[in-house]
């Protein structure tokens, strides 16, 4: 086994620490790019990327963006949201499972049976409809009465085939139906007017059961490029590929997060690129999280730091 040495947090000797330590203090802390707070904040554009964003702000259509993972297509709402001063980016995860009312809200009718049935007077008297509904990222969106909410839609290529277009006709509505609370408003005699609770956690109000936009949510959609879309989804956004970064590119991503770099991990940069140009499937987090370990790690043994880097830098090959 190789010797240890003062890079290693973990160093697999089976002692067991003194009670009044805490090794766990040798933990670093992550790095920049891994701070949703500051993350976005050093995203580097460029100005072909700056153009759609602002294309797409001005006619408030969603903004599509297509590439390989890992070249900060989701960390790109965080710098708009930031920026425009739209609160927390709300974010929806797409997997072939995923249905557009979840999106919206999600009701859970078992909990309110149960409640109902089972729980002591007081409880069924308050265990009110609403209580039962959360919005999702996009009908918190769509709810949000107060300023436009910028919303990731990740990796939408996942989807199935009639989720897209039944996304984009509720984004043109801006109005959708929470049954539950549709049919609960047919029993009161005047507006029915409720609070229900977001994806941020937060209340919103909802008259009759319809949720009814106020403003123009701030859509990035991404694509890793799996599959096509119809043309009447394509026409309904803005689109932006993203093109294959050179090396001065990846440079000055690296430089963003990190600063300046010795010789060998420019040698490094100069090396991923070549890869990229060859058409291997590569993301620049692999490369930062290279850099960061080996500048930060200067004591690592070569051996080790060829491990790494065998580790770190593998093709994305599936």
């Amino acid at each position: 086994m190789e010797p240890t040495s003062s890079w290693r947090i973990f160093r697999g000797d089976n002692r067991k620490p003194e009670p009044e330590a805490k090794p766990w203090k040798r933990l670093p802390k992550p790095p920049p790019w891994r701070n949703p707070a500051t993350a976005g904040s050093r995203f580097v554009l460029s100005e072909k990327l700056l153009d759609a964003i602002n294309v797409a702000l001005h006619l408030r259509r969603p903004l599509l963006l297509t590439g390989t993972p890992g070249w900060g297509k989701s960390t790109l709402v965080q710098r708009i949201a930031m920026e425009l001063a739209l609160g927390d980016p709300l974010v929806w995860h797409i997997t072939s499972r995923s249905t557009l009312s979840e999106a919206l809200y999600q009701y859970d009718a078992l909990g309110r049976l149960y409640a109902t049935q089972s729980g002591g007077q007081a409880v069924k008297e308050n265990a009110e409809v609403q209580d039962f509904v959360l919005l999702g990222p996009l009908g918190t969106a769509l709810a949000d009465q107060d300023r436009p909410r910028a919303v990731l839609i990740d990796e939408i290529d996942k989807s199935d085939f009639d989720l897209p277009n039944d996304l984009l006709n509720v984004l043109e509505d801006g109005v959708f139906e929470i049954p539950p609370l549709a049919r609960a408003a047919r029993h009161e005699s005047g507006p029915d007017k409720r609070q229900v609770l977001g994806a941020d956690r937060c209340p919103y109000p909802v008259t009759n059961g319809l949720v009814e936009r106020t403003h123009w949510p701030v859509i990035v959609m991404t694509s890793n490029g799996e599959r096509s879309f119809p043309a009447p989804f394509l026409r309904r956004c803005v689109r932006f590929d993203m093109p294959a970064p050179d090396e001065r590119f990846i440079a000055d991503i690296v430089t963003t997060y990190l600063g300046d770099v010795a010789d060998t991990e420019r040698r490094s940069i100069t090396e991923f690129a070549k890869r990229l140009r060859t058409g291997e499937i590569l993301a620049v987090d692999q490369l930062l999280n290279f850099v960061h370990l080996v500048s930060e790690q200067p004591s690592m043994p070569d051996e080790a730091r060829r491990r790494a880097r065998d580790m770190l830098l593998a093709e994305l090959d599936d």
